[in-house]
């Protein structure tokens, strides 16, 4: 619908950013911590662009004071961040690093210092590696025990100060990257343990969810999905169909169970055919229902275009992790869907689509769905930024990009939309996964490459005053054509 006059954003709407431990904070081997799954995943030849990894990362663990007086500069309200769950609990389970938990309690305070809003991720991936050699991680019931009781440490220790909490971040990514895809650890591919690794994911999310009720704990809690709305190429049924499917498989299938405690039946139905359905039980089913969420983390940076798929069409395809511009190829799942190219929208130079209102339908058809409240975790622009000779960095496809969604956002809240905050990714820049540090997402420069961390300085890009200008006016500006 249009709008002649849009809604304010509340006036305690949370104005954040949000990060990553492994991404970020480097020292992955200081005060005690344990590896992760991602600290052994980055040493296996060809795996990240270049050879990068987050051993250093951009060293927020030792210059943490310095980034949070950045945020306090540029007006944040909320910061959101994640633990690593190795720097607690070195072998996942048993003994407590005091150090590695301190250094969380250090960061915390800063944040509070400042009248910045802890926002804390209990899971973003990087699961301790002692956990995948003892148990193969994520793929035994082990884990649901292991990860409620890690999540209870932080329950415990932060209860009063945090408000927010993320039980896991895009489990549908971690999933399907690296049990499906093999594009991430444990670099596996193959469906039935994906589905059974998911199935896993779901209960831990569900069981900590339940723990954190039983405790009493202060504030709200749900997990963080990464969620791209389907299109239909055009109208032709056989296309419209491929769009339920993909609807059914990745969006119902992983909302559906967090907030219903239930599988969709056509899901069930596909799993079923294709030999992955994990095995569940009477007890995994009053799990689900038991620890549904406060609110639905959203994760959108794009959405998803497809048409009809058969049989003997197209199977995985190429993702583009080089930041060379028309480089991916359709993927799709035979007898389903396939993705394909939107014309209708800009392309990223990582082949993203570029599509604010895509934003503002995912959130209308979460709240339609499900009727919670929206907390958006994550949303930005990586894209390769230029350190100028006088230290300037003038990124305002970043500034155009956010400000175009967040108007989306606010067009949303006007249709009914319950948003009580925004976290952009990212702060800082930061490691990219598998695309290094050449594709930049932050609002503060780092200066490093892949091959040379060089003095790790900070650097405030044009984007950053303008998000604080943002934030003082508790608006976006007009939209940029």
């Amino acid at each position: 619908m249009y709008h002649k006059k849009l809604s304010e954003f509340p006036q305690d709407f949370l104005w954040g950013s949000a990060s990553a431990a492994y991404q970020i904070e480097g020292a992955w081997d200081a005060d005690g911590k344990g590896p992760s799954v991602w600290d052994d995943y980055v040493k296996i030849p060809g795996k990240t662009f270049k050879g990068s990894n987050g051993e250093v990362a951009v060293d927020h663990y030792n210059r943490y004071k310095e980034d949070v007086a950045l945020m306090a500069e540029a007006g944040l309200k909320a910061y959101r961040f994640s633990v690593a769950w190795s720097r607690v609990l070195p072998k996942g389970t048993g003994e407590v690093n005091e150090a590695g938990l301190q250094f969380y309690d250090d960061l915390i305070d800063e944040l509070l210092a400042h009248d910045i809003e802890p926002v804390v991720t209990i899971y973003h991936w990087d699961l301790p590696a002692a956990l995948q050699e003892k148990y193969q991680g994520w793929e035994d019931r082990q884990i649901v025990e292991d990860f409620t009781d890690y999540s209870e440490v932080l329950f415990k220790r932060f209860n009063g100060r945090v408000k927010y909490w993320v039980s896991l971040n895009e489990q549908n990514v971690f999933t399907s990257h690296g049990y499906m895809m093999a594009v991430h650890p444990p670099n596996i591919s193959d469906q039935k343990r994906m589905y059974t690794a998911n199935h896993h994911a779901f209960l831990a999310n569900a069981a900590t969810i339940k723990r954190f009720r039983e405790l009493g704990i202060e504030g709200k809690i749900g997990p963080s999905y990464a969620y791209s709305p389907t299109y239909a190429l055009d109208s032709d049924p056989l296309n419209q169909l491929a769009a339920e499917n993909n609807r059914e498989m990745n969006e119902h299938l992983w909302m559906d169970v967090y907030t219903r405690g239930e599988y969709p039946k056509v899901a069930l139905k596909f799993l079923a055919s294709i030999d992955a359905l994990p095995e569940m039980t009477e007890a995994d089913t009053a799990l689900l229902k038991e620890g549904t969420p406060d609110f639905m983390g959203l994760n959108y940076y794009q959405t998803n275009t497809v048409a009809h798929n058969p049989h003997d069409g197209v199977g995985a395809g190429k993702a583009n992790y080089s930041g060379e511009k028309g480089s991916s190829s359709e993927s799709g799942v035979p007898g389903m869907y396939k993705q394909v190219h939107n014309a209708k929208v800009e392309q990223t130079n990582w082949d993203w689509d570029i599509d604010p209102t895509g934003l503002r339908i995912a959130l209308r058809r979460i709240q339609s769905r499900y009727n919670l409240p929206i907390l958006i975790t994550e949303n930005g622009l990586g894209e390769y930024d230029t350190l100028e000779d006088d230290l300037a960095i003038h990124d305002d496809y970043r500034i155009r990009y956010i400000n175009n969604h967040l108007i989306a956002i606010q067009e949303a809240i006007t249709d009914g939309v319950d948003v009580i905050g925004y976290c952009t990714w990212s702060f800082t820049d930061l490691l990219s996964w598998l695309n290094g540090y050449q594709k930049r997402y932050g609002f503060v420069y780092v200066d490093r490459d892949e091959t040379d961390q060089k003095e790790l300085a900070r650097y405030k890009k044009d984007s950053f005053y303008w998000y604080k200008k943002v934030i003082e006016n508790n608006a976006p500006f007009p939209k940029y054509d």
